[in-house]
Parts: C-alpha cells; sequence; structure tokens
C-alpha cells in the first residue's frame, strides 16, 4: 500500500494526459462526425439512385466491419499498400489518423439515425409547410429539423457515450491515450514495472467522463419536451 501511495502521483500524472488525448479524439470525432453523418443521411435519402447506392453501401461497409480494423486500415494502408506513409510516424500523425477513422465511422452511425429521425416525422406537416407557401428549406429547418432533433437525442446519446469508450481502441496503432498511459505502467514506465493497478484506475476516468455526458445530455432531452 505504501508503495502505491508513494507511485500514485506520477500514475495521475501520466493517466491525466493520455485522457487529455482521449477528450481530444472524442471532441475531434463529434465535430467532424455530427455534420457528415447528416450529409451522408441526405446521400441516402438521395432521389439521385447511384447516389442512394453509394451512400447505403459505404453504411454498411463501415458498420459491418469492426472499427478497429478500419483504424489499422486507415493508418497503415497508405504506407504498406500505396508506399505513400501520409501519416507520418509521430504521434501527430496517428492522431491525425485515428480522427479520420472515427469521423468516418461514427458518420455512417449517425447518419442511419438522422435518417430515421428525418423519415419519422410526419408527411402531412411537409404538406402543411407546402400550403402555407413554405420552401422546401424552410419546411426541413423550421419544421423537420427542430422535431428531428428530439428524436435522435436518445439514440445520439447513446452513440456519444459509446464513443467515449471506444477511443480506447486507438491504442492498436499506438495512439498514446489513458489505457495506454495506464498498460504501459505494466510492461515498465517512469520507473514503474509490473504494476497493473493503474490499468483499472482508468476506469474512474471513464465513469467520470460518461457520468457528465449522461447528465448533459439528460438535460438537453428534457428541454426538447416542448416537441411532445
Amino acid at each position: 500500500m505504501e508503495l502505491i501511495l508513494q507511485q500514485m502521483p506520477i500514475v495521475i500524472q501520466s493517466l491525466n494526459v493520455g485522457f487529455l488525448q482521449t477528450l481530444k479524439l472524442f471532441f475531434v470525432t463529434l465535430i467532424g462526425a455530427i455534420p457528415l453523418g447528416l450529409i451522408i443521411s441526405f446521400g441516402s435519402m438521395s432521389k439521385f439512385r447511384p447516389l442512394s447506392y453509394l451512400s447505403k453501401f459505404i453504411v454498411w461497409i463501415i458498420r459491418g466491419t469492426p472499427l478497429m480494423i478500419q483504424l489499422l486500415i486507415v493508418y497503415y494502408f497508405p504506407g504498406l499498400v500505396l508506399h505513400n506513409p501520409i501519416w507520418g510516424g509521430g504521434e501527430a500523425g496517428r492522431f491525425l489518423a485515428a480522427s479520420v477513422a472515427f469521423i468516418i465511422n461514427y458518420a455512417c452511425y449517425f447518419s442511419e439515425i438522422y435518417r430515421g429521425g428525418i423519415q419519422g416525422v410526419p408527411v402531412g406537416q411537409e404538406e402543411a409547410g407546402l400550403v402555407l407557401g413554405m420552401t422546401k428549406s424552410q419546411i426541413f429547418f423550421k419544421i423537420t429539423l427542430l422535431q428531428m432533433i428530439k428524436r435522435i437525442v436518445p439514440p445520439m446519446s447513446n452513440e456519444i457515450i459509446t464513443l467515449v469508450k471506444d477511443t480506447s481502441l486507438a491504442r492498436i496503432i499506438a495512439l498514446q491515450e489513458i489505457i495506454w498511459a495506464g498498460q504501459a505502467f505494466m510492461k515498465g514506465s517512469q520507473g514503474i514495472s509490473g504494476a497493473i493497478w493503474p490499468l483499472f484506475f482508468t476506469a474512474v476516468y471513464y465513469l467520470i467522463c460518461n457520468g457528465i455526458l449522461t447528465v448533459l445530455l439528460g438535460r438537453l432531452e428534457k428541454k426538447l419536451d416542448y416537441f411532445r
């Protein structure tokens, strides 16, 4: 116990650095995936069949394969197959590759949530908007979009919380996020070797982060109750 107390400041500092990397990946993924998912959903619902089929095919591929495989392909494929290591070998390159893989993956999942939310709005409301002289863009932004947001908050909340935990998969390409930082003390890091407790301690970070997100997303859902 005394040894753990001595090691605690070193471990906490290292885990904090790793968790900052985790948070960066989380926020970058959200910023990229939320708008991209909406664009993909428009493609899936497009009346132009080649675009619709292409969008649905991409979504099928991404949703049907593990995120870990996608990370490996995005990071290693350019260098090993195309002989063009566009990401480089540093931490910044690994972070960029992980961000691209996560954004594409979650955008495809978000697109299906968007599509369900948009198609769930009664057609009669669009017809009523047309009768009132509204354009299709006005109907979408003033009627469809607002009601869609209310419908998609619960499934989006679930995906966002899952994203926090999925960031741990980035260690497969040696991105030094919090799980990587905790596992490093088992192999030997900063004079500490064979310590497994830092790895278990990372769960506290995830629990706190997901707890905060659960509260915030729950409040957002309550604020949207006026659409009922």
